[in-house]
């Protein structure tokens, strides 16, 4: 499996063979009431998205993760980002598409000759939820 990714509906970044993060979180407030002593209020206050994390070998679409970075040199916007899994035949399994994406990080690979380590990215975005399909 590998996943798909395009920022915009318009920049594609290539393809990844990992991708975790993918999840949320709602932050429960407990609430003690006076003369009620079955149980206590756990009210929602907020969800919380994680980060997600995206890895790959270095590759041609390196490229296209650089000159995105490079475009917000000055003036970070936020984006709409489409991930898509793939089956290895190429098929979707299934796509999540997240709303106000940010580039938080990414790590390029680290080159010796001494070790015959494939060269990898790894590429951090932060964002806030999911869009409806």
């Amino acid at each position: 499996m590998c996943f798909k990714v395009t920022v915009d509906n318009a920049h594609p970044l290539g393809e990844f063979i990992s991708c975790e993060g993918l999840g949320c979180e709602i932050t429960i407030e407990q609430r003690e009431v006076g003369g009620n002593n079955d149980f206590v209020y756990q009210l929602p206050v907020r969800i919380k998205f994680t980060n997600v994390k995206l890895t790959r070998p270095l590759n041609a679409d390196s490229r296209n993760v650089a000159a995105w970075f490079a475009s917000m040199s000055g003036n970070v916007s936020r984006s709409t980002v489409q991930i898509v899994a793939l089956k290895a035949d190429g098929s979707e399994v299934t796509q999540w598409n997240l709303k106000d994406v940010i580039p938080v990080r990414w790590q390029g690979p680290s080159f010796s000759a001494e070790s015959n380590k494939v060269a990898t990215e790894t590429l951090e975005l932060a964002h806030h939820g999911f869009l409806k399909a």
